[in-house]
């Protein structure tokens, strides 16, 4: 209904009610009426008014960049992490230790076919024998321990280590011997002379091994005394070298 039926509507009924309506109760019934034309125009203007505009979403944030295969070879911290879906994980790339300290090294001048050192730790090379990959997984499990006299020689497992209870922990891991040996005992073991991948040096007071090309001693360095690998070389005179024989 428009605005001017709703007025022509109006004045009808207003009419209506000066003339028929003499009877009791007719201005009831005509506020009544203007209450029902009051609440249709308000209807109709609400059904006028333009709707109210809709609120816009807010925009997505933008992507960020992906690097280039450039970029993460420059600066490999630029690789994203893994999505979850891949069960992937962002791992951290700062590090307390320093280059030098993370690659593994091998004696310089060496051959190829020898171990490599690793944060201390000694892997044995792909061509090694097993007697030898043996020896070396036996010596990487005492790293660390600390020295003492005696130690490795009542068993081969003690809290600490001598000299020649380490060397014999190495060799008991290559099933080379059955028992601990004593550095005397051991000026006597094996074949003499130097061998090609193990070589023990021996005599009444101190032993330690080659094996590999690594020096496997207790003497003291920076870290400390016991069992540990050392890439230099140290002065053999004085000593006796013996090998196993065929290594």
């Amino acid at each position: 209904m428009t605005m001017g039926a709703t007025a022509a509507l109006a004045t009808v009924l207003i009419a209506f009610g000066h003339v028929g309506m003499g009877v009791s109760g007719s201005n009831q019934r005509l506020e009544a009426v203007s209450d029902s034309l009051a609440l249709m125009t308000a209807r109709h203007q609400i059904a006028t008014e333009a709707p109210a505009p809709k609120p816009q979403p807010a925009a997505a944030p933008a992507a960020p960049s992906t690097p280039t295969a450039a970029e993460i070879a420059a600066d490999p911290s630029k690789l994203p992490p893994a999505s979850a879906g891949s069960n992937g994980t962002s791992v951290p790339h700062d590090s307390s230790l320093s280059r030098d300290a993370i690659f593994a090294h091998r004696r310089a001048g060496s051959p190829g076919s020898t171990a490599l050192l690793l944060t201390g730790v000694a892997l044995a090379p792909p061509d090694a024998p097993e007697a030898v990959k043996g020896a070396i997984n036996a010596a990487n499990m005492i790293i660390g321990r600390p020295y003492i006299w005696g130690g490795g020689h009542a068993s081969f497992y003690s809290r600490g280590y001598d000299c020649s209870g380490s060397v014999s922990f190495a060799l008991f891991g290559g099933g080379l011997i059955p028992r601990p040996l004593t550095s005397g005992e051991l000026e006597g073991w094996g074949a003499p002379g130097p061998g090609k991948w193990i070589t023990v040096y021996a005599n009444a007071g101190h032993t330690f091994a080659e094996i590999a090309g690594l020096r496997w001693d207790t003497v003291g360095d920076e870290q400390g005394t016991g069992p540990r690998w050392h890439l230099a070389t140290t002065d053999t005179s004085g000593f006796v070298a013996r090998h196993p024989p065929g290594l």
